[in-house]
């Protein structure tokens, strides 16, 4: 199989929106993916680079749900995704065959953040180079975002404190100050990105502070907590939501001209 030309950006025929907000992959409930209403198709494109981790749901003879990363695509044909390592292969004989459906999801953050879903049938299991899996491609997708409120795309310094508290950071036992990027921001909180050695590490949910670097040298400290944590080979997306009564919050994104959404 020649994948040179094969491994890009996944451009899906057709975007299915709907505009509740949710928190979890699990929230697209699987009965509607191929519900929606094509008066309701936005004809938007997303980008969805190889080495993404999605998450695929199978239901066949057992429920079997698990995470595993793109290789490529071909247009209109076919999706290939890395087959599971070999030490856990006997948990999944009965389930990863030719011809069960899955259920594929997966995140994309952006300004709103957005979760899309979309049923997909195993069409092969390829052995050689390495073991693969070719699924059907998608014919409809569902998309629910997961933000009430929009958020600016921007690329801040900043870190985030957490005092330890039985170890708030996974595999930590200090108080850690952790650098990174804020990725995008709003009145109610923000994307946090920082890279790590460790395929594991992640940030628990509890209270932090976010500490966001001004240029003319003044720190601004807010009062947050963490919401979900994300590694992707080893970079770790953190989802914080500000306290709602933090009036420095309004303070900062005046200082970075950012409305207020």
């Amino acid at each position: 199989m020649a994948l040179e030309k094969k491994i890009s950006t996944i451009q899906p025929p057709k975007i299915e929106q709907t505009d509740h907000a949710k928190n979890a992959l699990q929230k697209i409930d699987k009965t509607n993916i191929d519900k929606t209403n094509d008066d309701e198709s936005s004809g938007g494109v997303f980008e969805l680079m190889p080495g993404k981790l999605l998450d695929i749901e199978l239901n066949h003879p057992v429920k079997l749900r698990i995470k595993l990363p793109l290789i490529g695509y071909s247009l209109g044909r076919y999706i290939i995704i890395k087959y599971p390592n070999e030490p856990k292969v006997g948990n999944y004989n009965d389930v990863l065959v030719e011809g069960n459906v899955a259920i594929v999801r997966y995140l994309l953050e952006g300004d709103r953040g957005e979760c899309f879903a979309f049923r997909a049938t195993i069409k092969h299991i390829s052995k050689y180079p390495e073991k693969l899996l070719i699924l059907t491609y998608p014919k409809k997708i569902e998309s629910r975002q997961l933000r009430l409120h929009q958020r600016i795309v921007t690329s801040l310094p900043a870190a985030i404190t957490i005092i330890n508290d039985d170890s708030a950071l996974d595999g930590a036992q200090e108080d850690v100050k952790i650098n990174g990027i804020i990725g995008d921001i709003s009145t109610k909180g923000c994307g946090f990105t920082f890279k790590t050695d460790s395929a594991t590490t992640g940030v628990k949910k509890r209270d932090i502070f976010v500490c966001v670097f001004i240029s003319d040298g003044e720190d601004v400290k807010i009062a947050a907590k963490v919401c979900n944590s994300r590694n992707e080979q080893g970079r770790v997306n953190v989802g914080i939501q500000f306290n709602d009564s933090d009036k420095q919050v309004l303070a900062l994104l005046e200082r970075l001209f950012i409305a207020p959404q």
